[in-house]
């Protein structure tokens, strides 16, 4: 998939369902096309006339599932339908879907849930609001229990369409045929675990227009952001191509700057300097290659460096310190406005004083880099932004907060921007988790901005980059190889 991909929210998708009824479609046609796609992906997951059993649920769900069960059966295999709610109970063209369905019904409780070739999930779709209970908790309590292949529709039962959350318990699904678009529980953890492969059904509703006042989340890929990956061309000289200055942590603590600013290096960063302070700058010499040193001691030394207006891009918190010598670095790279990029120290040192960056990034580039765990200490004490179950709302709340592009790391790492835009990354790698990956990570994203990249766009990009370049090794990757990987990655890319 190569174009932009909107993950339309419930109440999105609600609003789609909606104006795709009212240009003309019926919603039974919708229904109809639902069932049919199920029905096709259920085929090529079984052999012909195997035993599929469909568990439908009291609503729309639920009519996909007695659509897909009846088309399955017309095409000779041996389906049994399990409802987890009274048959008189269904409404709508929930109900009329189960007036084509000609076999028996049977409650989910006398269900073969074990003998099944393969289960179809038809519980609850992308409307579910509330932790599970009765008939639907003891079909997902079977359903999991009981070994057999497992295809859902639309999302997984249980997982909440918005947030990735499981709600009180969720079907473990080996695939999901989703209509229209995937939504952010397909990405985002716990629900991509309990997603499986998903594929998108086209059935005639348009949810890749989210409207000029509405807010888009995406899924992080190239054609968000490649038309602002900086290209050389045959006039480029490293002056044009941005100066990236990383700050040093003391002598026993380089290792980490020296990572940023190789990877700041390779992303194509015209020039890299270290700034170290003057008893680690041995230790930096000592390792460093075209990347430049200079001495910098505390925020006045800082500020010194920072007269010199080609260094545009600052990388300040990997092994700088936990301290107040390190918050006033940063009150100094603000003054400054440069782009800047904050992690790990920069971030910690301000455990519970997060009301000191309220609005302080709004007048240059600012990108954060937390973990969960840095996120959480940063903004202690302010549950508006640590309460919401949601990874994308935090995110979101968190980047409006400060004025900053923030980046909650994570295999479903999302980034969002002061204006409301968010995007879930999905191509992460386990492998990423070793000591220093995040000092890359850093390095990349300073790199693109001092190439004159836009925040946003540059932290998407380097989080692609970054989760591309490590997958690309696999098994034994340390931080270290990391920068080298770039290189392939950006060819392709850019060729």
């Amino acid at each position: 998939m190569t174009r932009v991909e909107l993950l339309p929210t419930a109440q999105q998708m609600r609003e789609a369902d909606a104006a795709a009824i009212a240009a003309g479609t019926p919603g039974f046609v919708l229904m109809t096309r639902a069932g049919e796609a199920v029905a096709s992906v259920a085929e090529s997951m079984v052999t012909p006339g195997a035993q599929v059993l469909v568990v439908a649920g009291p609503g729309n769900n639920g009519g996909d599932g007695f659509v897909a069960a009846r088309i399955l059966q017309d095409r000779e295999y041996r389906v049994i339908l399990a409802l987890a709610t009274a048959r008189d109970r269904l409404r709508g063209d929930a109900a009329k879907a189960a007036e084509g369905w000609v076999g028996e019904v049977t409650p989910v409780q006398a269900a073969p849930f074990e003998s099944a070739d393969l289960i179809v999930d038809a519980l609850f779709g992308t409307g579910l609001g509330r932790d599970l209970a009765g008939d639907a908790r003891l079909a997902i309590e079977r359903i999991n229990a009981s070994g057999r292949p497992v295809l859902a529709v639309d999302l997984p039962s249980g997982i909440d369409s918005d947030s990735g959350e499981v709600r009180g318990l969720a079907v473990l699904a080996d695939r999901t045929v989703t209509f229209a678009a995937r939504k952010p529980g397909h990405l985002l953890l716990p629900g991509r675990r309990f997603s499986g492969l998903v594929e998108v059904a086209d059935i005639g509703i348009d949810a890749q227009a989210p409207g000029a006042d509405r807010i888009a989340t995406f899924a992080n890929r190239p054609a968000l952001w490649s038309g602002a990956l900086p290209r050389p061309h045959l006039g480029s000289h490293k002056y044009e191509r941005g100066h990236t200055l990383v700050l040093s942590g003391g002598a026993t603590r380089t290792g980490a700057a020296r990572l940023a600013a190789r990877a700041a290096l390779r992303i194509g960063s015209g020039l890299v300097t270290v700034a170290s302070p003057p008893e680690a700058i041995g230790v930096n010499a000592a390792h460093l290659t075209a990347v430049m040193l200079r001495g910098c001691e505390g925020p006045e030394g800082l500020h010194a460096i920072l007269q010199d207006q080609r260094f545009n891009a600052l990388v300040l918190g990997p092994a700088l310190g936990v301290h107040a010598a390190t918050r006033a670095m940063v009150a100094v790279a603000t003054l400054a406005r440069r782009s800047l990029l904050l992690d790990a120290d920069a971030l910690t040192s301000f455990e519970g004083l997060a009301s000191e960056m309220h609005q302080a990034f709004h007048h240059a580039p600012t990108v954060l880099t937390p973990h969960d765990g840095e996120f959480n200490r940063l903004f202690k004490g302010h549950p508006d932004l640590l309460d919401p179950p949601s990874k994308l709302e935090r995110a979101r709340r968190a980047a409006a907060y400060t004025g900053a592009v923030l980046v909650l790391k994570g295999m479903d790492t999302v980034i969002a921007a002061p204006d409301g835009r968010a995007v879930i990354n999905e191509n992460g790698t386990p492998y990423l988790a070793t000591a220093g990956s995040g000092d890359t990570l850093c390095g990349i994203i300073a790199g693109l901005m001092a190439q004159h990249m836009p925040a946003f766009e540059a932290a998407c990009a380097g989080v692609w980059i970054h989760a591309a370049a490590g997958a690309s090794f696999g098994p034994g990757l340390i931080s270290e190889d990391l920068a080298d990987l770039i290189p392939n990655v950006l060819s392709d890319l850019l060729n």
